[in-house]
Order: C-alpha cells, then structure tokens, then sequence
C-alpha cells in the first residue's frame, strides 16, 4: 500500500474511501505520484486492516452516496489483494466500488474481480499508439483490449483523459479518444482533466527530472473545444 484517503468527487461519485496500491508499468510523463511507481516503496498491509479503516467511514459514505475506489499507482498489479479488497468493501461493507486503472495490465483482472466492480475509471492517455507510448513509454493495445472487454461484459465505465498541451492536445488524438469511448456503447461520462504541475515536487524530491516543466496548463478554452469534442460524439464530458 501506498495510503489511503477520502475525497469527494475525484475518485469515483461521491465521498469514497480511496484505497493506493504502490507499483506501476507505466511512466506518464505527468504523472502526479511517481513516489507509486515501485512496489518496494510501499508499505506491506492486510486486506484486514484495510477493510477495518474503511469500515469506520462505511455508513457516513454511503449516507452520502459514496462509496470505495482500489486506485495507485495500477492496481491491477497486484490483482489478488485488488480483487479481494473490491469483494469485501462491496459484500461486507456494503459499499458502491470502483477500480481506477489504465487498463494496460487488465488481462489480470478475473472476471470475478469485474463481478465486484461496480464503476471502472479507465484512464485513456492517447487513441494513438505513438502518442501514447511517448506518453507512458509503453503500447496502448492491452488497454484497447481491456476496453473491449469491460464492453462485451457490459460494464459501466467513466473514461479519464488528461489534456496536456503539446502532448494529448491535437483535435485528431482527442477525436480518436472520443470516437473509440463512443463506439464502446458502456461509457457513462468523460472526465477531461487539465494537466497540472501539481506533482513536480514529487519528481524533484525523487531526484527525477519532470520533461513537462515548462508546458503551461491547458487554458479554459481548450478544455472547452476538448469537451465538445467529446460531447459531439453524444459522450457527457466533465
């Protein structure tokens, strides 16, 4: 484990206990938690225990409408732990459950781990497979695959799109991006979420050198065009 936390409306609907697993295949070039990216960072902990802190937030969160969300880092990294925090939190707390991934690593998802799943936050960096490599260093075909499935399967899905100029910003790209989530036919909303350099201490405490240091964030009429993108395909788009 990385941490936990409670946010509201960034992790899922409502109030969610938010539940960081450390390790991740991929290295976003934004990336606001680059201190998740090795497993041996992370602290060992029981699903126990983490079920135990999430139950003293269980009634207030689903008073609110809220829920739980297995997040990282990627999660599905560590598939048994993921899928057995996702059963618990649903079965035994009673709570609405959501996994955040990139979906790069979703063949390890069991499709009882799905079965537990109630919302996927499947975070889309690039339709387009030279983009999205210069983005994450890797291929972008296991998250198309994953999305697929999660369709076939019928499972509801919030796709993330982060907008960074110079990078995930051309009109082809986010139209792409919009023409796949449209055609998956189980997408309920977009996120567009505008690039920040909220995470650059991270990468300079890390002794890391953050390539997007100089890249501005999007202004507040290129996330609009970016949601009318997304809209135009009859996607809701946030």
């Amino acid at each position: 484990m990385h941490s936990w936390d409670l946010s509201t409306g960034v992790d899922g609907p409502g109030t969610r206990f938010v539940a960081f697993l450390t390790g991740c295949p991929l290295r976003c070039l934004y990336c606001h938690n680059p201190d998740t990216w090795r497993m041996g960072d992370g602290k060992r902990t029981s699903a126990d225990d983490m079920i135990a802190e999430a139950g003293k937030y269980s009634r207030f969160i689903a008073a609110s409408g809220g829920g739980a969300t297995v997040s990282g880092g990627e999660p599905l990294l560590q598939p048994v732990f993921t899928g057995e925090l996702l059963h618990r939190m649903k079965h035994e707390l009673g709570l609405h459950t959501a996994l955040d991934t990139s979906g790069f690593l979703g063949s390890r998802a069991s499709d009882a781990l799905l079965r537990d799943t109630d919302l996927v936050l499947l975070d889309i960096k690039s339709w387009d497979p030279d983009t999205y490599r210069k983005v994450a260093g890797r291929t972008v075909e296991p998250t198309l695959a994953f999305a697929r499935r999660l369709a076939d399967l019928g499972q509801e899905v919030h796709v993330r799109f982060v907008l960074v100029p110079g990078l995930t910003d051309d009109p082809a790209n986010i139209e792409g991006v919009a023409a796949l989530a449209a055609g998956l036919g189980n997408v309920s909303r977009v996120d567009v979420l505008p690039f920040h350099q909220l995470g650059r201490s991270k990468w300079q405490a890390l002794n890391m050198e953050f390539t997007l240091r100089d890249t501005p964030a999007p202004t507040a009429a290129q996330v609009a065009e970016a949601k009318r993108i997304f809209a135009a395909e009859g996607l809701d788009a946030v």
